[in-house]
């Protein structure tokens, strides 16, 4: 062996646990990990990762899948460092729908998909539902029919749960049932109009993936790979266990994943898919990694009681050699005003004690339940950041500049020329889609370009408008005429197109052009357009000057966060609010199958989120006018999840300040009983 090699084996090697270990050192068939909260799930997978490049396999045979791109580079970069070498870069890292758009790129004619197709993202998938709504006339005439919203999050759970959509609909969308026979046909409509316009939606790419498992490029795709590994398997769909099914027919397949953690049923995962992996997978290995590297004693023993009461999963009891900490809280608040005073308290108390802001996180079951809370932080001054918003790509003006691109992609995505030309005064959405049928037809007859033809158009404008209509067909000719030049170059382009435009359309022009230049700082490591326009529409950033006023990076701030958005995170305090029945678990949920046992599993997760300190308040009164002056009230029990638990809290109640009390009624200046006597002797 040689020096080298000796030392990345120590490197990879170096700490791990006995059963850590064995996952690792594993050969020969399926591997199942069953990795509990903070088990160092991520460290065995990339130890993993880093043993099979070091023992001989190819680095470009190796497929591993993630949930996010950024946790799949992070953790090639992890095993760059462990093998000593770069060899790692050859390996395919990314998201499912990520490697997806890879492989459709180089198999597309195998599934009849024409080259040179665009993606879109849920929002333009709205945006096409909304059109064929439109065309058809649907909710005119004083109908009630579904938005164009609630037909694409049918839409997709048809997709991915692969069920019928009557059942579908009467499961999940029963206020929808009597509009079945118009929704199929927009679904026909739907899949039409994105093969017209060479376009395929987040879904179709795991569709498109399955179907390569069935054509004749399927013995070329898996034959790519000889291991696949794939991170939060729970997490994972129908289609998606499907699909490491058929590129494992000789691949060798590890998954590695926490049933206790799956909270994504609303997104159509299905954590059966890990419990039957076994029986899918002949021959598995099964390790159990139960060793937690994160929390202490204390807040371990709230978290295994909480899941010993679930009726399914994989059984395990998380341990941990840290030193004890403290107990747990579990603070029975007065009301909610009271909840909100109580967390800033503790919130302050804890920094003064030398816990960061950005170390300490609130979290809740639903975005409004943070509501209050942020009342009060903005009334004491300290600042936070709430996570869960609104996504980058999500905000207008980034999608108006990403639709440019996608013109200058796809020249028949229709989608994004409606969305361009209505940018232009005078242009609505009846003359968008005349100008772009006359564009497309005298391309035909000219033999050339749409976009040649578009700018070729006599457009009749407002006077003010025609500079602004000249921009764009200048700026569409100049990103087109040399598509070899760099992305960040292209951005750059159009966004003098924007100048024009945004201070007529938005309020905050400045602080929008801002984030197109920093579009531009985003496409500068693609080398082409699709590429750049692809890793947009599957890993998009998480931040938008929509968001109101973030702190400086170098500001400390208290971190909000639904659950939902905090998986996968970890700080040293934790507050869990609003864990009242009703909320925790949410009611919403309860008349699902396996509902309760999700929102179990979602409060569990909540509690691993510490690692030192734990906080669960619970409200026990909910004003039926928040913000009315009396003081009409309901009670709320705790969550039922809670009484399991109860021995290892330390319970506390909180009382409502003078201040607090009397905004909502509570406390009066007023004699009422000298009052009374005066009416009596009046």
């Amino acid at each position: 062996m040689f020096a080298s090699d000796l030392v990345s084996e120590r490197r990879w090697a170096e700490g791990l646990n006995q059963e850590q270990a064995a996952a690792v050192h594993h050969d020969g068939g399926p591997l199942l990990v069953v990795a509990g909260a903070g088990s160092g799930k991520t460290r065995t997978l990339v130890a993993r990762v880093a043993r099979l490049i070091d023992t001989g396999v190819p680095a470009e045979r190796i497929l591993l899948l993630t949930f996010t791109r950024r946790a799949a580079a992070e953790m090639l970069r992890r095993v760059d460092h462990l093998v000593n070498r770069s060899t790692s870069g050859r390996v395919w890292g990314g998201t499912f729908h990520g490697i997806s758009h890879r492989l459709l790129r180089r198999f597309s004619p195998a599934v009849g998909l024409a080259e040179g197709f665009t993606i879109l993202d849920q929002a333009d998938t709205e945006a096409m539902f909304g059109l064929l709504r439109a065309e058809r006339g649907l909710g005119e005439k004083g109908m009630r029919f579904p938005k164009k919203e609630t037909i694409a999050a049918i839409y997709s759970r048809v997709v991915n749960q692969q069920a019928k959509l009557d059942e579908i609909v009467s499961k999940h969308f029963p206020w929808c049932v009597d509009h079945q026979d118009p929704i199929r046909q927009l679904f026909r409509d739907y899949t039409a109009r994105k093969r017209e316009h060479n376009v395929i939606d987040y879904d179709d790419l795991l569709l498109f993936w399955r179907a390569l498992m069935e054509s004749p490029a399927s013995e070329a795709v898996q034959g790519l790979f000889d291991h696949v590994l794939v991170d939060e398997y729970q997490d994972t769909n129908r289609i998606q266990a499907d699909i490491l099914a058929g590129m494992c027919e000789t691949a060798l397949p590890t998954v590695v994943g926490d049933d206790a953690q799956a909270i994504y049923g609303f997104r159509a995962a299905e954590v059966e898919n890990m419990w039957e992996f076994e029986s899918r997978f002949a021959g598995t290995r099964r390790i159990t990694l139960d060793q937690n590297y994160r929390s202490t004693p204390q807040v371990l023993a709230v978290a295994n009681a909480v899941m010993a009461e679930a009726e399914t999963g994989y059984e395990k009891n998380l341990w941990s050699v840290r030193q004890d900490g403290p107990v747990p809280g579990l603070v029975a608040c007065h009301d909610e005003p009271t909840q909100a005073e109580y967390v800033c308290e503790q919130v302050l108390a804890l920094r003064e004690l030398g816990i960061p802001l950005r170390d300490q996180a609130v979290l809740f079951r639903t975005s409004h339940h943070s509501a209050g809370l942020e009342v009060e932080l903005g009334r004491r001054n300290i600042p936070f950041v709430k996570f869960g918003g609104l996504k980058f790509l999500e905000a207008a003006h980034i999608k108006d500049l990403t639709s440019m691109l996608r013109i200058a992609s796809n020249p028949e995505d229709e989608l994004a020329w409606n969305r361009v030309l209505q940018l232009i005064p005078g242009i609505g959405p009846a003359t968008a889609q005349r100008l772009l049928q006359r564009a497309v037809g005298k391309a035909e007859v000219d033999g050339t370009g749409v976009i040649e033809a578009f700018c070729e158009l006599d457009i009749p404008v407002p006077a003010e408008a025609r500079p602004i209509l000249a921009e764009l067909q200048a700026a569409l000719r100049d990103v087109t005429a040399e598509p070899e030049r760099p992305p960040a170059v292209q951005v750059d382009r159009l966004s003098e197109f924007c100048t024009q435009v945004f201070d007529r359309r938005y309020e905050d022009a400045a602080v929008r052009l801002g984030d197109i230049a920093q579009l531009g700082k985003m496409a500068s490591p693609h080398k082409t357009r699709n590429t750049f326009l692809a890793d947009l529409a599957l890993d998009p950033p998480n931040s938008t000057s929509d968001l109101a006023g973030p702190p400086h990076l170098d500001d400390d701030y208290l971190i909000l966060s639904t659950i939902h958005s905090a998986k996968g995170g970890e700080w040293r305090a934790v507050f869990v609010i609003h864990a009242s029945d009703g909320n925790i678990p949410s009611d919403m949920s309860l008349g699902e199958p396996g509902g309760l046992d999700e929102e179990r599993r979602l409060f569990y997760v909540a509690l691993t989120r510490a690692r030192d300190h734990l906080n669960v308040t619970v409200p026990q009164r909910y004003y039926h006018r928040r913000f009315g002056g009396d003081s009409a009230h309901s009670y709320a029990p705790p969550s039922r999840f809670i009484e399991p638990a109860r021995t290892f809290f330390a319970e506390s109640a909180a009382a409502p300040s003078v201040e607090s009390a009397a905004s909502i009624g509570l406390v009066t200046d007023k004699d009422v009983v000298g009052d009374f006597l005066e009416s009596l002797w009046g």
